[in-house]
Formats: C-alpha cells, structure tokens, sequence
C-alpha cells in the first residue's frame, strides 16, 4: 500500500467521522455531535491560514489517517505557531509510517507559512505514539492547566 497525504475535501466525510470518532474515543472523552460537524464545517471551510485538515489516503484514495492543524500568532514571536491538534491514524494500520507521513506533511505546511513552532500534546499513557513523537520534536517540560 502506497500512503499519500493530500488536504481534506468535502468527499471525505464518510471516512472522516469514523477516524475523528476514533481518535475522540482513543483519549476516552465525549464530543457532542454538532461540535463534530462544526469542526469539519471549520476543516473544510477554505481558511487556509487558521484551520488546515489533512489526511492519509490509500490507493483508492481513501482517507486511513487525519492531521488537524490550527495556525495562530504568539506573543513571543513576530512568526506564527502551528498546532497539531488532532493525530490519528486507523488502528489496525499504525506503525507503518503513516503518522510519520503526516507530522512531515504538517511540518512542510508550517514551514510553508514561515511558522516558527510546531507543537502538539498526548497523554502520558498514548506510549506507542510517543515513540514516534521522540523521534519527531524535542517533549518539552510544560504541564498543562485547563478551565
């Protein structure tokens, strides 16, 4: 099988919600629907410089794996940030270079836009992808709080 990463279309859809639904379910957390479709409405708006969605295609073109970017400025940076919000990639096709395809893709759209960071989180537990994510960038010591 021959991966390809390519920009997320409208004719996506169907392959789309399962793979988002998966990585929603992964991180054991609920997502009411019509945020789910407000996000895709927001993937597939044209905002080129906000919100980017790509995926992994098969040979028949068929999305296997999602990489949603969110572009936005930082006070410690005259450049803007790239944030690799949502990573997922079928499970029953992990470890074959398919996450790594996509954090390249990710990281040629950044360095396209000039961005000076590209960054990301995972849980502790998510060790399979972490191992990836160690050859990839640099884990930094930051804890997160949230509201």
């Amino acid at each position: 099988m021959t991966t390809r990463i390519r920009a997320l279309a409208a004719r996506d859809k169907a392959d789309w919600l399962p793979l988002f639904k998966g990585y929603i379910a992964f991180y054991k957390a609920t997502v009411a629907d019509d945020i789910i479709e407000a996000t895709w409405q927001r993937m597939i708006a044209g905002e080129p410089d906000f919100h980017v969605g790509l995926v992994a295609v098969n040979d028949d073109d068929r999305p296997i794996g999602i990489a949603h970017i969110l572009f936005h400025r930082s006070t410690w940076s005259k450049t803007q940030y790239c944030y690799l919000e949502d990573l997922f990639v079928e499970p029953t096709l992990r470890a074959g270079g398919i996450g790594l395809a996509l954090i390249e893709a990710v990281y040629r759209e950044a360095d396209a836009r000039g961005c000076s960071r590209t960054y990301w989180m995972t849980q502790e537990f998510n060790y399979r992808a972490r191992g990836l994510y160690d050859q990839m960038a640099t884990k930094t010591p930051f804890v997160q709080y949230r509201r």
